[in-house]
C-alpha cells in the first residue's frame, strides 16, 4: 500500500508519484497497478459527470411509459460513449443501453433512478 504524493496529467492517462517510490525501476514494477482510493476521498465529478460505481445498482425507467425497464448492474466500455448493461426485470435478460446524454435524460444518483428516452426498436434488442 502506498500514498499519493502527487498527480499529473500527460497524454490523457493519469500519473501517479507515490511516496517512497523514487527510483524508474521502483516505479516501472508499479506500471498499470491498481488504484484504489477510498469513496470519502474521492473528488466529485464534475456537473453532468458520474463515476461508473454510483450508476451500479440504479433503477432504469422509460421517460414516456414511466415503465421500470431494469437495474444498472455493469458498464461497458465501448469506442465511443461507455453502455449501461441493465438487467431487465423478471426473466428479460440484458438490455444494453448506450451512457449518452440524448438518451440517459435523467439521472439522479441520491435518488438511485435514471429516466432514458430509448430510441424506436432498442427495447426489443436482447430480448431472451
Amino acid at each position: 500500500c502506498f500514498e499519493v504524493e502527487s498527480v499529473s496529467r500527460h497524454k490523457n492517462q493519469l500519473i501517479f508519484k507515490f511516496r517512497g517510490v523514487d527510483t524508474i525501476s521502483r516505479a516501472e514494477a508499479l506500471e498499470r497497478a491498481e488504484v484504489r482510493i477510498p469513496l470519502e476521498e474521492r473528488l466529485r465529478p464534475d456537473e453532468g459527470e458520474y463515476f461508473q460505481s454510483d450508476l451500479i445498482g440504479c433503477e432504469v425507467r422509460e421517460k414516456a411509459s414511466g415503465e421500470r425497464l431494469g437495474l444498472v448492474m455493469g458498464w461497458q466500455e465501448t469506442g465511443g460513449p461507455g453502455v449501461l448493461k441493465v438487467e431487465r426485470d423478471g426473466n428479460g435478460g440484458e438490455l444494453l443501453i448506450p451512457f449518452a446524454r440524448a438518451i440517459c435524460v435523467d439521472i439522479d444518483i441520491d435518488g438511485r433512478r435514471i429516466l432514458v428516452d430509448l430510441p424506436e426498436g432498442l427495447k426489443d434488442l436482447n430480448r431472451p
